[in-house]
């Protein structure tokens, strides 16, 4: 499935205030087996969001009713441990296009890129500004925009940018991944290729 172009999202948001999220809290191992991106989202946070017996654990935000929305904010240390990409996939399969946090484990951050995910870094003290707002009031947005980097608290007007690679960056903008952005330059390269004919 192709990913979709990002350019701004205005989203309310589900909040997340746990530190160092490893990969296996996001999708545990025993759903790795799939080599395909489907149902996915089913599992994500599998074992906190039901018992041994498969019911719903009410106390955990994804099966909290007042919140939604397409942007996950997280603690500190988000996507932590084994480099599985199924932690991305899980995440996007959900129906997060965002997930904000203090720090992303450098794997993971990629692995998100790669799948159409944006991982916005703020700092501490900003990332707090977040969850209080959304603690008051469920409904508080943030709007994301790629092509300016900012990220913005709706409700105070605070804002932060954020660092992207300019290639992912370019990726996101256009849904592109990798092959599609190859793709995209076809002619560059095709003209590229004819000219190293002649040069030899």
């Amino acid at each position: 499935m192709p990913n979709k172009k990002f350019e701004t999202l205005r989203s309310t948001c589900v909040p997340l205030p746990v530190e160092n999220v490893d990969t296996d809290q996001i999708i545990p191992a025993r759903f790795l087996k799939a080599t395909t991106k489907e149902g996915f989202g089913d599992n994500l946070f599998r074992d906190w969001r039901y018992d041994k017996q498969n019911q719903p654990i009410g106390a955990f935000v994804l099966n909290n009713p007042t919140y939604k929305g397409e942007i996950l904010v997280a603690g500190k240390n988000f996507g932590s441990g084994s480099s599985r990409e199924h932690a991305a996939w899980a995440i996007v399969g959900y129906g997060f296009k965002v997930v904000v946090s203090s720090f992303f484990a450098d794997i993971f951050k990629n692995n998100a890129l790669n799948n159409g995910l944006l991982p916005v870094q703020v700092s501490a003290g900003f990332l707090e500004k977040i969850f209080a707002a959304v603690k008051n009031n469920a409904n508080t947005q943030l709007e994301v925009n790629l092509l300016d980097q900012k990220i913005t608290l709706l409700a105070t007007g605070e804002s932060e940018s954020f660092e992207i690679n300019s290639y992912k960056k370019t990726c996101l903008l256009n849904g592109y991944d990798d092959i599609d952005y190859l793709l995209s330059n076809r002619e560059k390269i095709e003209a590229y290729e004819a000219s190293r004919k002649f040069a030899l």
